[in-house]
């Protein structure tokens, strides 16, 4: 006998009388490779032969888990894939012979046109998230598609037909005969529970669901899994996934999924089972609860949450920032040493059990099966991983529900309201009153009224943490009253206080992102974590984690449109977080808007393309091509998108079909739906403005270029760049903008021209205001880039690095190291440049009404003014050039 088999033997008393009563079990095992459960291909003469097949399955399936796992050969892995597969191969065995065993009587179930309807079993908790424990009860649940009527010579209704198909199921897994049983079944998570129906069709499950389902049976069907009747597989889980995943982040599933735990951990203390491994504090029960609140609050907005087992899911978490790498890596640890050490448990005498053994003896080998040298030392580490485990918990359910507790104090009060420094609290008082007195808050249900209630003391405290109260109380209130409705929202604020306060910190810093985070309120969630609120921004891995996002709901554009949208919001609102306490530069905050919009751009071609009905190749062979603010990186939080569209495919209906793409790109764009918009965009840089072709051909675009453009039109040149589509393109492109840039040009023309069309543009944008407009008027915004195009357009021939698209800032630096201007000049203007875009920024995050025009007192900016106003006349001073 193997050594390991004798040890495993020593350890395991079951495993040893199994081995005793059936010796020849020890030439079944196969211990040199990983567990495989294998049914012997046969028929079953009657139904004992089906069940001695099933039950000895099962032991060399136990033996050869046990003899392995014990030996340290069988990683966890493995010991859940095969308990599963034993169930999985068991079941559709039993349920193939029952069926076969009463067609002839009863007839088969059919549909209208004759094809055969199946019981579907679905597995629950382990057995559906494939989790299985060695000793493990199964919970199913058996379903139907539709009634009917069997059409054999004793018919039966499908409701009693498959009645009788899911008794003998559970009898021929479940029944204990003289080589044991195969597994125990639990049917308590079915509709009504015990006092249900042991079927349900279709129809009965839905309205269950709808009218009966309560909170914590949307937790038990997270792991729901079809494990027959696979052809009605999506049937069935499109009742399912609207009941389980709510379309928006859900936070309401906190509270319920708390309350469930708390029941559990009663039921534990009252029965004095506080050290129980699964059940316990810090126990593999709180781990699943864990992952599983996440998949509840997300898995609607996010498919790949819906994942059924648990380690795949805590890795999802971390891939996506919602729990910091270190703790998935305690959690998934623990959750690896916890299962190990339940198997353990459960060899000892093939019991469901997971408790700790209180005879020392038995502690010993226990100790020693996990890799221990005594059971202190197994001891020390069984709590390392529950403490662990219970202190991320606590992070997410019993330290959330402490902080929820409502201020002391009636902070509502107008004595209040004055003692915390609110200037109008007479208003504000008001205000308060009046909200619990609306319509709005009267049609809510009373659990949607109590949270808000209990809110709008903690919004208040918040607002007055801080200047500006007054305001940000207000932008507060305004914003509560928006998602009033949408009590998830509320269920988030309440749960998190912490994200109550930073969205007053963002209301306090600015009116236009009050007005931004009202409009789009999904971005509560984004203000949970200020560690992933703060991160820098990684282009290439946001880049794989949005495209997987769209391709999971790839039959369904509306869903990718709102999906496409969140993600530019929510990456606008990280950006703002570390712009409004001076974390950015605003040259890396316009970098960063820019690359976002590329990357928005990216996906959007490639979506519109593939939701096109003709298609005449895989990929098109499109560019966008980014004028202006996009080209420049210059891109601010409202800015549009100047763009121009180019195709270099020769097939005679590529100039049709890109005309149709580029229409789905602005529309994919431009359109408003529940999620808001991209971007405004702009297409009159492209040849021949608004009457010409929405997409170019190149050849057309260069002939265009080279022999028929304005001046006007290479001076938008200098800030243009390829964004999106076909990289070759993009790269002939660059070497036609570089060819353009750098063809020689007659000074004393060139400086006639581009002050001329300076002074269109000024009278396009007049001022009556008195104030000063930071972009257009003389000395201005305009100014300076008119003046780094001339200087581009004049000098590239000779100097081919002005050609780069650096950026305004660093080509004036550049031109002064080229002597092509004074460098106190280009200094000054440097700095005055910097000074305006940075006065154009506070203005656009001051103003709500989103105006046009950033325009100040004239004094403010007179000396930038002058420093530009005096380059602009060393450069064009025509009479100084002759």
């Amino acid at each position: 006998m193997h050594d390991a088999v004798v040890s495993a033997c020593n350890y395991s008393r079951y495993l040893a009388r199994l081995l005793t009563a059936t010796p020849a079990l020890l030439d079944a095992i196969d211990l040199t490779r990983p567990c495989q459960v294998l049914l012997p291909d046969q028929q079953y003469a009657n139904r004992d032969a089906l069940y001695t097949v099933l039950r000895r399955l099962r032991q060399r399936t136990m033996a050869t888990l046990m003899v392995r796992d014990l030996a340290g050969w069988a990683p966890l892995a493995e010991v859940m894939q095969a308990m599963t597969e034993l169930a999985q191969i068991t079941m559709n065995a039993a349920l193939s012979w029952i069926s076969a065993d009463l067609a002839p009587v009863f007839g088969a179930p059919v549909d209208a046109h004759g094809a055969p309807l199946p019981l579907l079993v679905t597995g629950m908790g382990k057995l559906g998230g494939g989790e299985l424990n060695v000793s493990s009860d199964i919970d199913l649940v058996f379903v139907y598609p539709a009634e009917g009527e069997t059409p054999g010579p004793r018919s039966l209704s499908y409701h009693e037909y498959f009645t009788r198909v899911g008794r003998q199921l559970i009898a021929a897994l479940a029944e204990v005969t003289g080589d044991g049983f195969v597994f125990r079944v639990d049917m308590r998570l079915r509709p009504y529970g015990d006092s249900g129906p042991l079927v349900v069709n279709f129809d009965m499950l839905e309205n269950y669901f709808i009218t009966q389902g309560r909170e914590w049976e949307r937790y038990a069907w997270v792991k729901a899994r079809v494990l027959t009747g696979m052809a009605f597989v999506d049937e069935l889980m499109k009742l399912v996934r609207p009941f389980v995943y709510r379309r928006h982040l859900d936070y309401s599933a906190i509270a319920s999924m708390r309350e469930l735990h708390e029941q559990i951990r009663a039921e534990v203390n009252r029965r004095e089972r506080e050290h129980h491994i699964k059940l316990g504090r810090g126990g593999i029960r709180e781990i699943e609860f864990i992952t599983q609140a996440f998949q509840l609050i997300r898995g609607g907005h996010d498919a790949a949450l819906r994942e059924r087992a648990t380690l795949p899911v805590l890795a999802l978490l971390a891939e996506r920032g919602q729990l910091p790498r270190q703790v998935v890596a305690e959690l998934t640890q623990a959750y690896d040493f916890l299962r190990r050490l339940e198997h353990r448990l459960q060899y000892r005498d093939d019991q469901q059990t997971h408790d700790i053994p209180v005879d020392a003896e038995t502690r010993a080998a226990l100790a020693a099966t996990m890799g221990y040298r005594d059971f202190d030392a197994l001891s020390q580490a069984l709590e390392q991983h529950r403490h662990n485990v219970s202190r991320q918990f606590d992070a997410l359910f019993s330290d959330a529900h402490h902080q929820r507790r409502a201020p002391e104090r009636d902070v509502g009060s107008l004595k209040a309201l004055s003692e915390m420094g609110f200037t109008n609290a007479d208003a504000l008082h008001a205000r308060l009153t009046q909200m619990r007195n609306t319509e709005r808050y009267r049609q809510m249900p009373a659990t949607g009224q109590a949270r808000l209630d209990r809110l709008l003391p903690v919004a208040t405290e918040a607002s007055a943490q801080g200047d500006n109260r007054d305001a940000t109380l207000e932008r507060m209130l305004t914003f509560l009253e928006s998602i009033s409705r949408r009590e998830s929202y509320l269920a988030l604020l309440e749960e998190y206080p912490q994200a109550c306060r930073r969205l007053a910190d963002l209301m306090r810093a600015s009116p236009w992102v009050a007005q931004y985070l009202t409009q789009h309120p999904i971005l509560l969630d984004e203000l949970l974590e200020a560690r992933t609120l703060h991160a820098p921004p990684d282009w290439q891995a946001l880049a794989r984690q949005i495209r997987t996002a769209l391709d999971q709901n790839e039959d369904d554009t509306e869903r990718q449109m709102d999906t496409l949208r969140h993600f530019k919001h929510a990456q606008t609102l990280h950006l703002i977080a570390q712009d409004l306490p001076g974390m950015l530069s605003l040259e890396t905050l316009s970098d960063q808007l820019s690359e976002l919009a590329c990357v928005t751009l990216a996906e959007t071609v490639r979506l519109a393309w593939g939701g096109m009905r003709q298609r005449h190749r895989d990929t098109p062979a499109f560019a966008v091509i980014a004028y202006g603010k996009l080209g420049g990186k210059e891109l601010g939080y409202a800015s549009d998108l100047d763009l121009v569209f180019l195709h270099d495919d020769p097939a005679e209906q590529a100039q049709e079909n890109y005309a149709r793409l580029a229409q789905r790109i602005l529309t994919w764009l431009t359109s408003t739906t529940t999620a808001g918009q991209l971007y405004d965009t702009d297409m009159r840089l492209r040849p021949d403005g608004q009457s010409g072709l929405l997409v170019s051909p190149f050849d057309g675009y260069e002939s265009y270029q080279l022999q028929r453009a304005w001046t006007w039109e290479h001076q938008a040149l200098t800030r243009a760049r390829f964004v999106a589509g076909d990289a070759s393109i993009g790269t002939r492109f660059e070497a036609l903008r570089e060819r353009l840039l750098r063809m020689p040009r007659d000074l004393l023309q060139l400086r006639s021209e581009v002050p001329a069309m300076r002074k269109k543009m000024h009278a396009a944008h007049p001022n009556s205001s008195g104030l000063f407009d930071v972009k257009h008027d003389p000395g201005g915004i305009v100014d300076v880039e008119f003046i780094v195009q001339y200087l581009v357009l004049g000098y590239a021939h000779q100097h081919a690095e002005l050609t780069g698209n650096i950026g305004n800032l660093a080509l004036l630096k550049l031109a002064a190291r080229l002597a092509l201007i004074p460098g106190d000049m280009a200094d000054a203007v440097h700095a005055a440049y910097r000074a305006y875009r940075t006065v154009q920024h506070k203005l656009r995050l001051n103003d709500e009404r989103n105006e046009r025009y950033a325009r100040v007192l004239k004094t403010e900016l007179a000396a930038e003014a002058t420093a530009v106003r005096t380059l602009w006349s060393e450069v064009f001073d025509v009479e100084r050039m002759r």
